[in-house]
Formats: C-alpha cells, sequence, structure tokens
C-alpha cells in the first residue's frame, strides 16, 4: 500500500459542498486491560497547519506531549474528551464504551459540529452525520489530533493510577497486555481499574504461557524492552 499523507482531504471534500464546522474523532485504550477508554473530539480551523502531526501511534511519546500541547493551547482548536471507566467497559462491553466514549466527547463540544470524521468503522447510533475512515488517523489531520489528544489524556490517567497501584507498573505499559503486565497480574491478581470481562485479566497465566509462546527469541526480545521514560504532564 502506497505511503498517504496525513492532511485535509476529506474535509475539503466535505467543506466544498458546504459542510464549514467538521470535528475528528479517535479513542485510545480500547485493546487495554486496565483503565478506561478516552476518545477526542477536535475542530480544527480550515487553514490549520502542523509538519509533524499523524497517528499517535506512529509519535515518539515525548513528540506525542509536544504535540498534544501545542493543540490543547491553541485557541482556534477547539477539543474536547470522553472518557468511559473500567466498571463501565465491563457493564456494556468494550465496542459499546468506545462508542459511549465518542458520544460524550461530541456531545461535550459548545458547538456541535456539521459533520464528524471517525477512525475505523461506523459508530450506529450516532447523533451527527459520519464519515468512518478506515486508519484515517493517518490520513485525516482532524482525526490524528483526536488521536494524540485521547492518547496523551489516557497515558496521563494511567500514570496518576500507577501512583495508586504501583505494584502493576501502569506507567510502563499503560494497561495493555504485555509481559511485565501479565506477570503483575498473575502475581497480585486484578485491581479496582483492571476490566474483569477481559479474558487474560480472568486467567492472567493462560495469557502469559501463550504469550510467552508467541514471544521472539531472548536476544530479540532484549533489544524490545528497552524503553524511553516518558515525560511528566
Amino acid at each position: 500500500m502506497s505511503y498517504r499523507r496525513c492532511g485535509f482531504r476529506y474535509e475539503k471534500k466535505l467543506r466544498a459542498i458546504g459542510v464549514a464546522r467538521i470535528a475528528g474523532i479517535d479513542e485510545a485504550g480500547r485493546g487495554a486491560l486496565a483503565g478506561p477508554v478516552v476518545a477526542a473530539a477536535v475542530v480544527l480551523p480550515e487553514k490549520f497547519r502542523h509538519r509533524k502531526l499523524n497517528d499517535s501511534k506512529q509519535l515518539a511519546p515525548e513528540l506525542r506531549e509536544q504535540i498534544c500541547s501545542e493543540l490543547v493551547s491553541d485557541p482556534q482548536v477547539r477539543w474536547t474528551v470522553g472518557i468511559v471507566d473500567s466498571v463501565e467497559i465491563d457493564r456494556i462491553n468494550i465496542l459499546r464504551a468506545s462508542h459511549r466514549a465518542m458520544r460524550l466527547a461530541i456531545e461535550a463540544l459548545i458547538e456541535p459540529p456539521d459533520h464528524v470524521l471517525i477512525d475505523g468503522l461506523p459508530v450506529i447510533p450516532f447523533p451527527l452525520p459520519q464519515t468512518a475512515i478506515i486508519e484515517g488517523d493517518c490520513i485525516s489531520l482532524s482525526i490524528a489530533a483526536a488521536s494524540v489528544i485521547a492518547k496523551v489524556t489516557r497515558d496521563r490517567m494511567m500514570r496518576d493510577f500507577c501512583a495508586h497501584f504501583p505494584q502493576y507498573c501502569f506507567d510502563q505499559h499503560k494497561g495493555y497486555g504485555t509481559e511485565l503486565h501479565l506477570l503483575k497480574l498473575h502475581e497480585f491478581g486484578p485491581c479496582p481499574i483492571h476490566r474483569r470481562s477481559f479474558e487474560p485479566v480472568a486467567q492472567p497465566l493462560l495469557a502469559l504461557e501463550e504469550l510467552v509462546q508467541i514471544l521472539p527469541s531472548p536476544a530479540r526480545r532484549t533489544r524490545r524492552e528497552v524503553s524511553v521514560p516518558l515525560p511528566e504532564a
């Protein structure tokens, strides 16, 4: 697949037919075993430019934090977040929780957008006209901005949770199912922010055994486990 630079192609198509106010939406934390799912809604000004903004997963943590600070401090950028905690995730399931977080983010905008660009598949039901874009965080600047704000917001929350539950090292893996997290889960059992409806939380030893079977060789694993400390918010 050819590389497509993140830009305003979808936004421009909508503006060409008279749609003026467009929001991008993305979420973070859907695949984690602990913590909330966080969605962000972002409305960028028409003349917005940023040379480094891209899908949050493709940005180094320090750059992601820097771009987030630039976005939220720009008076022309309108942004909100919606948060659904682990208790609600267990109650309604992660797909519905992710969609609920997106709706909460949109509802929090003081001026509702005319159209929404959503990363991934359509969200049904949704209160506004929408265009769902597969890998939209790599294509649309509006969605990329939402992905950065959602990711940074959630990472900061997980660092805060680490202060309350230090034995799980949430500051390192952010609640995702890494080898370290599964080891801690097996050792200490789930804490209040773990998603009890997720099978690796209910059966951490089984999940750890499955992960060990698919891990690369020890030499490669050593290189992959080298991490850069995240900056404080």
